[in-house]
């Protein structure tokens, strides 16, 4: 079936995919083991078995989960990529709900994935903050 779209759990050879995508838009990838399950913790949504984003999602023993390094595959330029991108976070949401979460947390400064956010309901926060990083 053409245009089919796939939400799934992020397995192994998704970091790869990922660190590709990071590479391209910010020069620079992050450490498999600075994110949640070395990698694995997250989804991908894919289009056709194209791979078009994805998310890693931290899971806490509070009512929060925390939605981090939202990327998308940047040779995919299709109309519908705002549509996808937005129907992989409202998944992402809904899996949240049901493993009985109350809130979301993301940090993000692309001007998009802000606004894709504000389109799901995700309520911004208008003074500005930094992502503030240590290696130990």
């Amino acid at each position: 079936m053409k245009n089919k779209l796939v939400f799934r759990p992020l397995n192994e050879r998704d970091y790869k995919t990922a660190c590709d995508w990071w590479d391209f838009w910010f020069k620079k990838s992050l450490p498999k083991d600075f994110l949640p399950d070395d990698g694995k913790s997250g989804f991908m949504i894919e289009k056709d078995n194209q791979p078009i984003a994805c998310g890693f999602l931290y899971v806490t023993n509070s009512k929060v989960a925390f939605l981090g390094w939202v990327v998308s595959n940047p040779k995919y330029k299709q109309k519908d990529r705002r549509k996808i991108i937005k129907k992989l976070i409202s998944n992402i949401e809904e899996t949240c709900i049901n493993m009985g979460y109350s809130y979301m947390f993301t940090v993000c400064s692309n001007k998009h994935l802000i606004s894709m956010h504000e389109d799901l309901d995700w309520e911004l926060c208008k003074k500005p903050s930094y992502e503030i990083i240590k290696n130990l």
